[in-house]
């Protein structure tokens, strides 16, 4: 019988190698804009994120927001918005990214206390949805689907 990583490969999936940190998080490189940053990927966020002091760094068009964000202890914080941006994660591409720009400050001080690395945003369930996401835990190994057009 043929592997997963086989089959997936046939089905034109990109593999992407995650890193299991202290905090037993999922990480992950991408390039937001042609600019590399260091993302947890969380199945349990709605939207991919970025830090609103990451705008300058990732070249991103930011938008007043009406939508308020929560998660990871926080609540009600007030958000922006970014449309249309280029994400690359291993050789998976996108050029129509949508991101929540928010403050990020209590996630990386979460880490932090925990001797891990900041990172710079999180890769939501709206980018793993775009990707047809395969997630292979044991491997510690992301699966997204090559979009038909770039």
């Amino acid at each position: 019988m043929s592997s997963l990583k086989k089959l997936l490969e046939k089905k034109k999936y990109r593999k992407i190698k995650l890193r299991k940190i202290v905090t037993n998080h999922l990480e992950l490189d991408a390039e937001i804009n042609g600019i590399k940053g260091r993302f947890i990927l969380d199945t349990g966020a709605s939207n991919s994120c970025v830090g609103l002091d990451m705008i300058e760094r990732f070249n991103l068009d930011a938008e007043e927001s009406e939508t308020k964000a929560a998660g990871a202890g926080a609540t009600d914080m007030e958000t922006q918005q970014s449309n249309d941006n280029t994400l690359v994660i291993g050789k998976w591409k996108t050029k129509k990214c949508h991101l929540v720009l928010f403050d990020l400050t209590h996630v990386n001080a979460a880490l932090t206390q925990h001797e891990a690395e900041e990172v710079h945003g999180i890769i939501g369930a709206d980018v793993l949805e775009k990707g047809k996401a395969i997630i292979d835990y044991d491997k510690k190994v992301l699966y997204l689907r090559k979009p038909k057009k770039f």
